[in-house]
């Protein structure tokens, strides 16, 4: 299973005819944030496939263009606090950043945090005793606490994330919000079981769910 993955900046050849020559064999498209709602539109109609997403703290509340205004891309999923099931995938998301001001969309608290993975929990239940594990990939637009992240507050990673893939063991973490301007950047780290992926700019990734069993 192959898949794009996409954050934080607009790619020029990703926003342009030749996405479809170079990711026409993806499944699916994981959006991690920050990003504007027509170029994800732009890549599910150009790619038409599945493109799941999450908030960034950046995102527009409200987005205005030709159609209309909108708050999330047309013909994406949002996966904030939701778990879904997808060619035999389990994924699972939360939006946005740490809070580092006191106004601003799509920033919670290290406490509003562990809500939200709390709010998870039942699902994880659920679906080890139905599919035999908890989670294959989890999407958000901060990293974990210690991965990836940098020690100022806006880029601080979250407790609760580092904490669920530690318990949980996805295969996989996406997330964005830390941008990557030297090539050596440390963007994917084995944590566990988990590969936690920095997916800034875009990414294509060949997903291993070997332990997944029918679709």
């Amino acid at each position: 299973m192959n898949i794009l993955s996409v954050s934080d900046t607009v790619v020029p050849y990703i926003y342009s005819p030749a996405i479809k020559k170079k990711y026409g064999c993806v499944d699916f498209v994981i959006a991690c944030g920050d990003l504007p709602y027509y170029y994800q539109e732009f890549i599910i109609s150009m790619l038409n496939v599945p493109l799941y997403f999450v908030h960034g703290n950046h995102d527009s509340e409200i987005e205005y263009g030709e159609f209309g205004e909108r708050r999330y891309p047309h013909g994406g999923t949002n996966l904030h606090r939701r778990v879904i099931y997808r060619r035999g995938a389990l994924i699972a998301g939360i939006e946005g950043s740490i809070r580092y001001k006191p106004q601003g969309k799509f920033q919670y608290s290290q406490r509003q945090m562990w809500l939200y993975v709390m709010q998870l929990i039942p699902s994880f239940f659920y679906n080890n005793l139905h599919y035999g594990r908890y989670l294959d990939i989890f999407v958000s637009h901060a990293p974990p606490w210690g991965i990836h992240d940098q020690p100022d507050l806006p880029h601080q990673g979250i407790k609760a994330f580092r904490w669920l893939i530690d318990v949980f063991k996805p295969r996989y973490h996406f997330h964005g919000h830390i941008h990557v301007y030297n090539p050596s950047t440390v963007t994917e780290t084995l944590f566990g079981e988990t590969r936690v992926i920095n997916t800034y700019g875009c990414r294509q990734t060949e997903l291993d769910l070997s332990r997944i069993c029918g679709d």
